[in-house]
């Protein structure tokens, strides 16, 4: 757990590293989702370079795609592509390294960023992959400001009628979108309950941010039987750095050269802990 949650950390540096070199990205969500991120790639999912290509090999989605640059830096450690050339050429003019996941990039299974979109995908490919008899499964990442778009919830509705226990979605609940508060935008406290009415296994994860609290719930979702599975991963926009936490102003702000060097200093400390 402690290697993981180090790597986390190191991680975050990579993306703020990546951030600052393409003068863009969406920074807060990237920081928050990181855990959730690291725990499957590097703990939970067959999935590497080698089997991307195999059909019977685990399938993710991050629909909140915006924050792309935390996929890009846990992609590159696990051997999709160089981490130098995301970092250096991220956001700039030709790069495939763009501000959404795209398929062109080796490890990216859907392009995303349309909110509202992933859950759908994500509930065809656990479908189809029930109907191949195959036992793979499919992990979908998604924003809680994204719970406002109706497509979320036809793609829950679905997923429950097709028994799709194949199928673990997880929302990145930092309860700050771009506009302000989830709460002050759409109000969603009532989330368990919501998301259990339309007949899905609910794990509340008390700190998403928390690599055994992550591990302890997708190892739960893994042995649940006639039903898709939710994790509702309470975590901290901006997670790492005073500098960024639970500020909405960092959604997308790119950190001054002052700020870069807190934020590392930051980072290096919360990383010794472990």
């Amino acid at each position: 757990m402690g290697e993981l949650e180090k790597l986390a950390y190191d991680l975050r540096k990579d993306t703020v590293d990546m951030i600052v070199s393409g003068k863009a990205g969406h920074i807060g969500g990237d920081m928050s989702v990181m855990e959730i991120l690291v725990e499957l790639y590097f703990d939970q999912m067959n999935i590497s370079p080698e089997n991307k290509d195999d059909p019977n090999r685990d399938l993710f989605v991050l629909s909140k795609g915006h924050s792309v640059e935390s996929y890009y830096s846990v992609l590159a450690k696990k051997g999709f592509f160089d981490i130098k050339e995301a970092i250096d050429t991220f956001s700039k003019f030709g790069s495939k390294y763009i501000g959404h996941p795209n398929n062109k990039i080796p490890g990216i299974e859907m392009n995303s960023g349309s909110l509202g979109h992933g859950l759908p995908v994500g509930v065809g490919m656990a479908l189809a992959s029930k109907m191949d008899n195959r036992k793979n499964r499919v992990y979908v990442v998604m924003g809680d400001g994204e719970l406002a778009e109706g497509s979320v919830w036809e793609g829950a509705m679905s997923a429950s009628q097709y028994k799709l226990d194949n199928l673990c979605a997880v929302v990145d609940r930092n309860r700050l979108q771009i506009s302000g508060t989830t709460e002050e935008v759409m109000g969603q406290d009532d989330l368990h309950d919501r998301f259990r009415s339309f007949g899905w296994n609910v794990i509340d994860v008390e700190d998403g941010n928390s690599i055994e609290q992550l591990k302890m719930a997708f190892d739960k979702a893994k042995s649940v039987v006639g039903k898709p599975t939710v994790l509702i991963a309470n975590t901290v926009k901006g997670k790492g750095s005073s500098v960024m936490e639970n500020n909405v102003s960092w959604h997308h702000h790119v950190p001054t050269e002052e700020e870069y060097s807190q934020i590392i200093k930051d980072f290096q400390i919360r990383k010794e802990v472990f």
